[in-house]
Parts: structure tokens; C-alpha cells; sequence
């Protein structure tokens, strides 16, 4: 039991960790928490079912779902609306798209149908290692997402990305422009959003058209977690200790609900959490500033 636990806690963590890694691009580097990301995480989880449900690749479900989010992700730009209220415009209209793209509010995979998982279980047999079968595919899947990202940031672009957050005058200066930059990492954060959705859609089966509410939360609190715990192992890179931050989350709120916490309450413990984590966080970064002012 204490073995399927950990398992889980692992699968979801690294699910939501795809997510959070997105969450990341928008939080902290373009410095601000797009709320978008409540509307392409089931806009993935639309995507996939649909296109499973009809038969087509589930690989490529995958694809069409990063492309779709990155797609919804550039409007945060393009409508020349403040961040945060252009991502509560663009999460609401998702919500009226998500449920066009499938029809009904949720709705089911029946058992047989094709998804990765089930392409690749032959790959483990039906043995004691069968257990871990969909979390190698996920643990696959999520490091594809994360050593492409590491590798993009390297890229000129990817400077180019990071310094827009920071300092927009020097991207002016270099003759590149704020906006475009802006729209490739918005198109990028929200891609990866949307794809851990068409994986949590594979992996459970099932859509909800409100799947996505507390979404961005969770990214928020993994980013925090992430950055505050692993920030001082140098060797870690960021996207690492995001992903590190998310399976911590996962575990905390799955021992929560082990220990006999309701399910309805689940969404108190994810606000708690979330703020005991920008407590930590801000008494941790005051204690910083302190130790300067000290040396100085």
C-alpha cells in the first residue's frame, strides 16, 4: 500500500510537474502569475480526449495539445491587456472552449482505448514492475520537457527570455523586441501547461471541464518550494528543484488526505500550504537581507 502511495505521489508530482515548469517561465522570469494557466491545463486535457476518442495517435495528441496551449497562451500579449487581467480573460473564455472542444462538462475514455500508457506496458510485462510502468513513461515524458527547456534557456533566445523579466531596457538596447519575447515564453509556459494536461488526460482517463481551478496554485507553490529548498545546491538547476518542489507538494497533500483529511477540503489544504510556503519564502528572504546589511 505504502509502495502504490509513493508511486502516485510520484506520477502526479511529475505530471503537475510539467505544468509547473511553465508556471516558472511566467512567475519568474516574465515576473508575473499568468492565470491563463487554469484554462490550457484541461484545454490539454480537451485536446487529448478528443483526439483519442476518435481514434488518432496518442503521441500526437500530445503534440497538438502543447501546440494548442502555446496557441492560447500568446493572446496574454497580443490583446495589449494587463498580465493579470488578460489572463483571467483568456482562463474564462477557455472555459466556454474546453467545453465546446468536447461537448460536455466531463466525460470518460472507456477502458480499451489506446493511450502511451498502454502502448508502451508491454515494455514491463505483467510482473511486480508493471507497478511503475506509467511512471517510467511520465518520468520520460517530464525530463523530455525539462532538458528541452534547460537546453532553450542556453539558446540566444532563451537570454533574451530571462532578461525581459528583468531588464527590458537591455533588450531594447539589443534591438530585439519585449513583445515578441514576451509571446515566445508565454507560448512556451502555457505549451508545457497544456501538455501535462494531455498526460493527466491519458493517465486518468477522464475530462473535466473544471479541471483546471486551483491549477496555477499549485505551479505557484511548487515554484516556491522548489526555489527555496533547492536554491543553495548549486548543481540543481531551477527546472529541477520545480519539479522536486511539485512532487513535495503532491506528497504533502496526498499524506493529508491519507490521514483522513476530506476531499472536499482539499482545496483549504492547497490554499494553507500555499501560503505557509510564501511565509517561509518571504521570512527566508528578509533573514537574507539582514545577513547583507551585517557584512556590509
Amino acid at each position: 500500500m505504502i509502495e502504490g502511495l509513493i508511486v502516485g505521489i510520484l506520477e502526479q508530482g511529475l505530471i503537475y510537474g510539467i505544468m509547473a515548469m511553465g508556471v516558472y517561465i511566467t512567475y519568474t522570469i516574465l515576473d508575473f502569475p499568468d492565470l491563463s494557466v487554469d484554462g490550457t491545463f484541461p484545454l490539454g486535457i480537451a485536446i487529448c480526449f478528443v483526439m483519442i476518442n476518435n481514434g488518432l495517435n496518442p503521441w500526437l495528441a500530445l503534440l497538438a495539445a502543447f501546440a494548442a496551449g502555446g496557441i492560447a497562451g500568446m493572446f496574454n500579449v497580443k490583446l495589449r491587456i494587463r498580465n493579470l487581467l488578460c489572463g483571467i480573460l483568456t482562463m474564462t473564455a477557455l472555459y466556454s472552449i474546453n467545453y465546446g472542444i468536447v461537448g460536455k462538462a466531463s466525460d470518460f475514455l472507456s477502458m480499451d482505448t489506446t493511450t502511451i500508457f498502454s502502448q508502451t506496458a508491454f515494455l514491463f510485462g505483467n510482473g511486480h514492475f508493471a507497478l511503475y510502468s506509467k511512471l517510467v513513461v511520465i518520468l520520460v515524458i517530464t525530463l523530455i520537457a525539462k532538458f528541452a527547456l534547460d537546453w532553450y534557456m542556453r539558446t540566444k533566445s532563451g537570454f533574451l527570455l530571462r532578461s525581459v523579466g528583468d531588464n527590458e531596457g537591455l533588450v531594447i538596447t539589443l534591438a530585439q523586441n519585449p513583445g515578441t519575447i514576451k509571446i515566445i515564453g508565454l507560448a512556451i509556459a502555457n505549451g508545457l501547461v497544456s501538455l501535462a494536461g494531455a498526460v493527466y488526460c491519458q493517465y486518468g482517463k477522464a475530462f473535466n471541464v473544471a479541471s483546471g481551478t486551483g491549477t496555477v496554485v499549485m505551479g505557484l507553490a511548487a515554484v516556491i518550494i522548489g526555489s527555496t529548498i533547492f536554491k543553495k545546491i548549486k548543481f540543481l538547476r531551477i527546472t529541477t528543484g520545480v519539479l522536486f518542489g511539485m512532487i513535495i507538494y503532491k506528497a504533502c497533500i496526498s499524506i493529508a488526505l491519507a490521514a483522513g483529511l476530506r476531499s472536499q477540503d482539499t482545496n483549504l489544504m492547497i490554499t494553507i500550504l500555499f501560503i505557509a510556503t510564501l511565509c517561509v519564502d518571504e521570512f527566508l528572504l528578509k533573514k537574507k537581507k539582514v545577513g547583507v546589511k551585517k557584512n556590509a
